[in-house]
């Protein structure tokens, strides 16, 4: 299995190195040359199986040779050992045909933990086995960060920075990054908003000179990896719902367009996917996108709904890619044009995408209405992400075919905006109780990239 960059210049990795290396050199994201099938009695063998072994058969093509069967299964199992729920993503009926899959029983409480904490036994065995270390420099609207110090904290192999707009998350998503004791990880606080963090990531793997110096690697949703782990809890949920012998839907909030993404590779894997349905909140630059063709930027107001408070949604160059028939020059100049404010998707990659996605926009005071509404009338508390994939999903849903929800994180991550809408603050789990009596370790610091990158080098173990 190779893997090939959407802006086309780039050499093809392996497994490994792609996972590794995070964003290829010519600066687009890879993505793998061919999508293994699985055949509709692959997928049924799936029914009854647990978690990690769905998520083996699933993942298994995709690796290579990078791990043995034997190695790959004992790294899931660690991976998820740590979960709150023995389904690791279990559904819960919303009302008659509208299923919420919990994303949010791993370790910080948000569904990136579910590739997360497999990358992090990922890179351990492979910087093992290299006798390597790198530096992983991350940026995050809030959930990324947490699940990426939680995943590499300690470990010898690795360096953990993590960059996330000053003042523009949660106060527990803060603490999660900033209250680890390890010497091996760092919390920076940027003067801008999350599109100004992940610039500056991707400027620092666009300057090859820093980049190979601190053996840069990245665990953003740009990475590989990270989309791969996530295509897995499509494929459980909807081996329990029928699958392959019914359709199941999908509504994803999202901003970044990693997590709907992963469908997608669901889909083309073989699994009978009606409808992926994007489902944004105020800063809903994929909704405008995907309705008028127009990719044009914005500035990012802030919402209860800080994870998504995106105007440049990294993975939806991978699906342009597919989207442009994997024309990586054709990806590039979209880019370019990015640089300069946005640009408009031709006519026919917009209809390759309407086959394939639907959106919907939620304001401010409809999440807040859907997360009183779900309290009420279906028993489930729903964080503000969770409240608008909800929302669009029972406005936008076929009764005839069952829709699933993800619920990307526990409310108790945003009990301000929860306690708003109920009444309710939602408590940390017992495990995280003492969070805000933890003492804090963060830097503050400019949108500047020489002075990141200053901070970085001086702060790395050699």
């Amino acid at each position: 299995m190779q893997y090939i960059s959407t802006r086309g210049s780039a050499p093809a990795l392996g497994f490994e190195d792609t996972m590794l290396s995070g964003l290829a050199r010519d600066g687009g994201l890879y993505v793998p040359e061919t999508i293994p099938q699985l055949s509709p009695d692959d997928i049924r063998a799936m029914h009854g199986q647990s978690y990690e072994d769905i998520a083996f058969r699933v993942m298994r093509p995709f690796i290579g040779d990078a791990f043995t069967d034997e190695v790959f299964a004992d790294l899931i199992a660690k991976a998820y050992a740590g979960f709150g729920h023995d389904a690791r993503a279990p559904l819960v009926q919303l009302g008659n045909g509208h299923f919420l899959l919990e994303l949010f029983h791993g370790p910080t409480l948000a569904f990136k933990d579910f590739a997360m904490q497999l990358i992090g036994q990922m890179f351990e065995e492979a910087l093992t086995r290299r006798g390597d270390r790198v530096t992983i420099v991350g940026a995050t609207s809030g959930d990324t960060g947490s699940a990426a110090i939680e995943a590499f904290r300690g470990l010898d192999a690795v360096d953990v920075f993590i960059l996330f707009p000053h003042g523009r998350v949660s106060d527990v998503q803060r603490r999660q990054m900033t209250t680890p004791v390890e010497d091996n990880v760092h919390a920076i606080a940027i003067d801008g908003d999350f599109d100004d963090c992940q610039a500056r990531l991707k400027d620092m793997f666009n300057h090859f000179e820093f980049r190979d110096a601190v053996r840069l690697a990245g665990v953003n949703s740009i990475n590989w990896g990270r989309v791969l782990a996530q295509v897995v809890y499509y494929f459980s949920s909807a081996v329990s719902l029928g699958a392959p012998d019914r359709k199941i839907s999908f509504t994803v909030p999202t901003g970044n367009f990693g997590d709907i993404f992963a469908g997608y590779i669901a889909k083309r894997m073989g699994l009978p996917i009606d409808r992926l349905v994007v489902a944004t909140n105020h800063n809903d630059i994929l909704h405008r996108c995907l309705s008028t063709g127009g990719y044009v930027t914005d500035s990012v107001t802030p919402t209860i709904s800080p994870s998504m408070d995106i105007q440049v949604s990294s993975n939806f160059e991978r699906a342009l890619f597919d989207a442009y028939d994997r024309d990586g020059a054709a990806v590039a100049q979209l880019m370019d044009e990015l640089k300069a404010g946005g640009f408009h998707v031709s006519q026919g990659a917009m209809q390759v995408l309407r086959d394939h996605y639907d959106s919907g926009r939620v304001s401010e005071d409809q999440t807040l209405a859907m997360i009183t509404q779900a309290q009420d009338h279906m028993g489930e508390l729903l964080c503000p992400h969770s409240a608008i994939g909800v929302a669009v999903a029972e406005a936008q849903r076929d009764p005839a075919t069952p829709m699933v929800t993800l619920a990307t994180a526990h409310p108790a991550k945003f009990p301000d905006a929860v306690q708003k809408a109920t009444g309710l603050r939602p408590p940390l789990p017992e495990r995280m109780a003492d969070l805000f009596d933890r003492t804090e370790r963060v830097t503050r610091l400019a949108n500047d990239l020489d002075t990141l990158e200053t901070h970085i080098k001086d702060r790395i173990t050699s």
